[in-house]
C-alpha cells in the first residue's frame, strides 16, 4: 500500500455535475418538489407532439383505423336520410288513402336495407376498435420498455434525488393513465371527427338552410370548450403531481413504519398524509368539475340548435319546401352532430389527464443519464486486483468538497480496512471503486487499466459488495442466496450458506432454503438478513471484495464466526473493507484512516497504535475511554 499527496488537478480535468440535496419527504429536480412538474405543462403542444411520435411505427395500423372509421361512420350517417325515406312512404300512404294505402314492399326493403347497412357498419366500427387497441397496447409496450431501459441507465444520483414513491408512480400510475387516455381519445376523436364531417355533409345534403342554423353553434361550441379546457389543464397537471406526492409519502411512512412507531410520529405522519391528501381531493375536485361543466355547456348549445332547427324545419314543411321526412331525417343528423361535439368535449377530460401523466413520463427519459458505457478495454478472466487511486476527486455538492487529490495504491490480495469519523468520506471511496458516482478529477485503475474505459458490467462483474443496508428479494432463501451467480448449483448454494452460518439458521425455518423471504419480512431477524446477504456474494466468488460495515447486524460471536468465514473469502483476493468497530479489522494488511475526505494515517494496526495518531484515539475511545458521567 503506498500513499501519496498530489498536485492539484489540471483545470481542464472534467467536473461531475453536482448531485441535488435532498430532505426526508421530499424530492427536488427542475420540476420543483418530489421532482415533479410544477403547476403547468410547460409546454402542451411539444408534449402532444411527442405522444404522437409514438405511434410512428403504427402509422400502417393508423391508416386501417381511419380507413375502417371512414367506411363504418359514411354507413352510419346514411342510415338517417334512408329512414326519412321510409318515413316518406308512410306520410305519402296516409296522405293519399289512409293505412291501407302504404306501400309496405317498399317500407320493408328501406328498413331491411338500413338495418343490413348498420349490421356492417357496426361490424367495421369492431374491426377498427380491435386493430386501434392492438396498437395502443403496443406503444405503451415499448414505452415500458423504453422506461425499464432508462431506470438502468440512471446515474445513482438521480435516484437518490428522488422519492422511491413519486418514481413508482410515474412508472405504473402515470403509465396506466396515459394508456387509459391514448385508448379512449383516439378512438373517440377519430370517430366523433369523422361522424361530425360526415353529419355535416349528408345536412348540406338535406337542406342548405338548416345545415347553416345548425352550423352557427360550432363557434359557440368551440369558444366554450377552449375556455374550458384553458381553465382545467392546470388542475390535472397538479392533481397527478399530488398524487405523486401522496404515493412518495405513503412509501416512506410504511418503509420507516417501525421508527415512526418507535419516535411516537404518528399525529404529524397524519398531519402530513390530510394536507397531502386535502391538496389531491382539491386538485382533483377542481379538474373534475371544470372538465365536468363541459358537457352540460355542449349539451346546453345543442338543444338550443335542436330548437332553431325544429322551427325552421316546421315552416319548411309548411311551405312545402321540404318533405316531412327530409325533416325528420334533418332532426336525426342534428342530433348527431351536437354528439360528436359533445363527445370530444368529454375526451378532453380525458386527453387532458394524459397529457398530464404523458408530461410526467417523458420528463423521466429526458432526465440525464450515466456516460456512455466504453467498449475498448476488457478486463482479464482472472484480474490480480490491484487497486490505484490517482490524484482523485470528488463531491457531492460543488460548494462542498469532499474529497480531494486522493492518492493510495492497494496491492493484490491485500486487505485494506478504511476507518474514520461518520461523514469522512469511507463509503463514498468505495462506491467511486463501483463507479456508482463518476469522478470529478483524477483517474482510478484496475491493474493498470482506467476504470472509466471499463464498461460498468465488466467492472462490476469482478467486485463483490455487501451493504450495510441489507435487501432481500421477494422470493425463497436459496433465490436470494443464488443472486450472487444464477447459474450456481445446489452444492454451491449450500456451501455458501455453510460458510457463512446461513445453513444454521435455514434448518429451524419452516420450509429450509424453500422459506419465501422479502425485505419487510419480519421472519428473519436483521442480522440472518445480512448473513444471508454476505452467503450472496460468498457465492458470486469475486475478485475484488467490497465490506461495508457487513456485520454491523450480527451479535458478537457470529461476528467472530463470520470474520473467519472472511478471511477465507478474503483469501488472494484485494479486499476493501469499512468498519466502525474497530476489533473487526485489526488483521487488515493496510488501516486508512481517513478524515474530511483525505487519508490522514495508513499502516498496521500495531504501527497506526505506535504512532498515537487519530487511529489511536479512535481505538480508545472504543476501547479505553471512560464512561461519560451523566450530569
Amino acid at each position: 500500500m503506498d500513499t501519496k499527496t498530489a498536485p492539484p488537478p489540471a483545470p481542464e480535468e472534467k467536473k461531475a455535475a453536482p448531485l441535488p440535496q435532498q430532505r426526508l419527504g421530499s424530492g427536488v429536480g427542475r420540476f420543483g418538489a418530489f421532482g415533479m412538474p410544477a403547476e403547468k405543462t410547460a409546454n402542451f403542444k411539444q408534449i402532444v407532439k411527442r405522444m404522437a411520435s409514438m405511434l410512428r411505427r403504427e402509422r400502417f395500423g393508423m391508416v386501417a383505423v381511419v380507413g375502417l372509421a371512414v367506411i363504418s361512420i359514411a354507413l352510419y350517417v346514411i342510415g338517417p336520410k334512408l329512414l326519412g325515406q321510409a318515413t316518406d312512404v308512410i306520410f305519402d300512404g296516409l296522405r293519399s288513402g289512409g293505412p291501407s294505402a302504404i306501400d309496405f314492399a317498399s317500407l320493408h326493403r328501406v328498413l331491411w336495407f338500413v338495418l343490413g347497412l348498420y349490421v356492417v357498419a357496426a361490424c367495421f366500427s369492431y374491426l377498427q376498435g380491435f386493430v386501434l387497441t392492438g396498437i395502443v397496447q403496443r406503444t405503451m409496450y415499448r414505452l415500458r420498455e423504453e422506461v425499464e431501459a432508462k431506470l438502468n441507465r440512471l446515474p445513482l444520483k438521480y435516484v437518490d434525488g428522488q422519492p422511491r414513491g413519486d418514481l413508482l408512480s410515474r412508472v405504473t400510475n402515470d403509465m396506466d393513465n396515459l394508456a387509459q387516455g391514448m385508448q379512449q381519445t383516439l378512438s373517440q376523436m377519430l370517430t366523433s371527427t369523422l361522424t361530425l364531417v360526415g353529419t355535416l355533409v349528408m345536412m348540406f345534403v338535406v337542406s342548405w338552410l338548416l345545415a347553416l342554423v345548425a352550423v352557427v353553434t360550432i363557434p359557440l361550441s368551440i369558444w366554450s370548450m377552449k375556455a374550458i379546457t384553458k381553465r382545467s389543464r392546470g388542475k390535472f397537471v397538479s392533481q397527478w403531481m399530488e398524487t405523486g406526492k401522496l404515493n412518495a409519502l405513503v412509501e416512506e411512512t410504511f418503509t420507516g413504519h417501525n421508527i415512526v412507531k418507535a419516535f411516537g410520529r404518528q399525529a404529524e405522519v397524519e398531519a402530513r398524509f390530510r394536507a397531502t391528501n386535502a391538496a389531491l381531493h382539491e386538485a382533483s375536485f377542481g379538474a373534475a368539475f371544470i372538465s365536468g361543466s363541459i358537457m352540460p355547456s355542449m349539451m346546453l348549445i345543442g338543444n338550443l340548435g335542436f330548437v332553431a332547427i325544429a322551427v325552421v324545419g316546421g315552416l319548411q314543411v309548411a311551405s312545402a319546401a321540404l318533405t316531412l321526412g327530409a325533416v325528420q331525417a334533418f332532426i336525426q343528423y342534428s342530433r348527431q352532430f351536437s354528439q360528436p361535439l359533445t363527445h370530444m368535449a368529454s375526451m378532453v377530460t380525458v386527453f387532458q389527464s394524459g397529457v398530464a401523466s404523458a408530461e410526467r413520463i417523458f420528463d423521466f427519459l429526458d432526465a440525464e443519464e450515466q456516460s456512455e458505457e466504453p467498449d475498448d478495454a476488457l478486463l482479464p478472466e482472472t484480474p490480480a486486483g490491484h487497486i490505484e487511486f490517482q490524484r482523485v476527486s470528488f463531491s457531492y455538492d460543488p460548494n462542498r468538497p469532499l474529497i480531494e487529490n486522493l492518492s493510495f495504491d492497494a496491492q493484490p490480495g491485500q486487505t485494506v480496512a478504511i476507518v474514520g469519523p461518520t461523514g469522512a468520506g469511507k463509503t463514498t471511496l468505495v462506491n467511486l471503486i463501483m463507479r456508482f458516482y463518476e469522478l470529478n478529477g483524477g483517474r482510478i485503475l484496475l491493474d493498470g487499466i482506467d476504470i472509466a474505459s471499463l464498461s460498468r458490467a465488466e467492472l462490476r462483474s469482478k467486485i463483490g459488495m455487501v451493504l450495510q443496508d441489507t435487501w432481500l428479494f421477494g422470493g425463497t432463501i436459496r433465490d436470494n442466496i443464488a443472486y450472487g451467480n444464477p447459474g450456481a448449483t445446489e452444492n454451491q448454494i449450500r456451501t455458501a450458506a455453510e460458510a457463512t452460518f446461513v445453513d444454521r439458521f435455514v434448518h429451524s425455518l419452516p420450509d429450509g432454503y424453500d422459506t419465501l423471504v422479502s425485505d419487510e419480512d419480519g421472519s428473519i431477524s436483521a442480522g440472518e438478513k445480512q448473513l444471508l446477504t454476505i452467503a450472496r456474494a460468498f457465492l458470486a466468488d469475486p475478485a475484488i471484495l467490497i465490506l461495508d460495515e457487513a456485520t454491523s447486524s450480527v451479535d458478537t460471536r457470529t461476528e467472530v464466526l463470520i470474520q473467519e468465514a472472511m478471511a477465507a473469502l478474503r483469501s488472494s483476493r484485494t479486499s476493501f473493507v469499512i468498519a466502525h468497530r474497530l476489533s473487526t479489522i485489526r488483521d487488515a494488511d493496510v488501516i486508512l484512516v481517513m478524515e474530511n475526505g483525505q487519508i490522514v494515517e495508513h499502516g498496521s494496526h500495531a504501527e497506526l497504535l505506535a504512532a498515537q495518531g487519530a487511529y489511536a484515539r479512535l481505538y480508545e475511545a472504543q476501547f479505553a475511554a471512560p464512561a461519560a458521567e451523566v450530569a
